[in-house]
């Protein structure tokens, strides 16, 4: 197809209207004999006949224009099931297909788009993780923007959260998962179940805060780690009892062998190399007695022998072993525990404290009275935790030190639920651990 400019489509329009101004004049002239009346009657002629011209010959122009315009504003409202068709082979030809090209691309574009989010809305709605996004309203109340069916199930029975007011729904949660949904940062905790003998369900909590469409948001990610701890657990138990057996043949072979060597001196009657003999054999059995005993020690926990005790006298006295700043508003909080565990518990916890980085007057411990409960936080300004250590904080010899046994964290659990309590541990504000005691003000039934 030959190709036609828009200049020389506006010529071919106005190439017979310039001929008729140039012969009119001269056609008028000779027979008014007036050349400048002559004129004036030619430009009344000519002008408004150009102006009809131009007119007509650009009228499909602006109804392309017009066209063009439009297919715009619907692509801005996202839709592109629309072509725009111009004949001709010019400037505006190119334009038109260029246009068209566009919109293929942009219609493409949104079908991709639609389909990836077909797919994350999938992935998102079948993740076993709840996930929960929050946003203040027009009203000024903290809403629910979007929550998946994990998240559906865990705060309302499954039914839909979208628009539901955010503080009446933690009203209505366990005391354990209300505490943590309120407070700021990542957190570790239980809840308990119902049944007498049910096991209690602990949940990893993660929270990001970021800015959408201007208005602040907050995504809760809820994350249940009872089965995968309960993994976790056997496959560290393996590990524990591979490392036993690496530690008893270790200290058996040398006895043995020593054991041998001795009755081989006494048999020849050379006495005096068997104190070395016996001091190796004493040596090693002593360091297979404490070996043991740190395992047996978490293995065998005795049921708590419970007594009444003022808090602020015993962690004054626990002070003495320890340093600590005490925030204590009421004087006269009591419980019932038994005050071995407990304080070695709590020495557990301070003693971590002490070495996760912060200065000596940044461990702190508070003790509040809730009701039903008494609440001790041990907090310090350390390094804290990041997500997979306090994933994995509360599994059995599992430890980020290069000498842990990884049984503190562990053995102060057993002791608090031993009590009818509650272990749970998250990052603070600013940096540091909190970690939290509950316990009931009252001896479990």
């Amino acid at each position: 197809m030959i190709r036609r400019s828009l200049a020389g489509r506006v010529l071919s329009w106005l190439l017979p209207l310039l001929a008729v101004a140039l012969v009119l004049p001269v056609a008028l002239s000779h027979a008014l004999q007036d050349d400048v009346l002559a004129v004036l009657l030619s430009a009344i002629i000519v002008l408004p006949l150009a102006a009809w011209a131009i007119h007509r010959g650009l009228r499909s122009t602006r109804s392309l224009f017009r066209a063009l315009s439009g297919s715009v504003n619907s692509y801005r409202d996202g839709e592109y099931n629309f072509g725009i068709h111009w004949q001709g082979s010019d400037e505006l030809a190119e334009l038109v297909r260029s246009h068209a090209a566009l919109g293929e691309v942009l219609r493409e574009q949104r079908q991709t788009l639609v389909q990836r989010e077909l797919l994350l809305d999938t992935m998102v709605q079948n993740t076993p993780v709840a996930m929960l996004l929050v946003a203040p309203g027009g009203d000024g109340v903290r809403r629910v923007v979007f929550a998946n069916v994990a998240a559906r199930k865990l705060l309302h029975g499954g039914w839909k959260l979208e628009g539901q007011d955010y503080d009446s729904l933690l009203s209505a949660s366990p005391v354990e998962m209300r505490e943590a949904l309120a407070r700021s940062g990542d957190s570790l905790f239980a809840i308990g179940s119902e049944e007498e003998d049910g096991e209690e369900q602990v949940y990893h909590l993660a929270r990001r805060n970021f800015r959408l469409n201007g208005r602040p948001h907050e995504l809760l990610l809820l994350r249940l780690l009872t089965n995968e701890l309960r993994r976790q657990e056997v496959m560290t138990w393996k590990k524990v009892i591979r490392v036993i057996s690496h530690e008893l043949n270790n200290s058996l072979a040398p006895v043995a062998s020593l054991a041998h060597s001795g009755a081989e001196l006494v048999r020849r009657g050379k006495h005096e190399r068997l104190e070395e003999v016996f001091g190796t054999i004493e040596d090693r059995a002593r360091h297979l007695e404490g070996f043991i005993r740190g395992y047996a020690r978490f293995a065998k926990l005795p049921q708590p022998q419970l007594q009444t005790v003022h808090w602020r006298g015993f962690l004054e006295g626990l002070r003495r072993q320890i340093g600590f700043q005490l925030e204590m508003r009421d004087a006269d909080v009591e419980g019932r525990i038994d005050l071995a565990q407990i304080e070695q518990a709590l020495l557990n916890l301070l003693k971590n404290a002490h070495e996760s980085g912060t200065s000596a007057d940044g461990v702190s411990v508070r003790v509040s009275r809730l009701p039903g409960w008494v609440r001790i936080e041990v907090m310090d300004r350390g390094t804290g935790m990041n997500d997979a250590v306090l994933q994995n904080a509360l599994v059995p010899f599992y430890s980020t030190k290069r000498n842990g046994t990884g049984l503190g964290l562990a053995l102060t659990r057993e002791i608090i639920e031993a009590h009818g309590g509650r272990l749970s541990l998250h990052n603070r504000d600013g940096g540091g651990l909190c970690l939290a005691i509950q316990l009931p003000d009252a001896p479990a039934a």
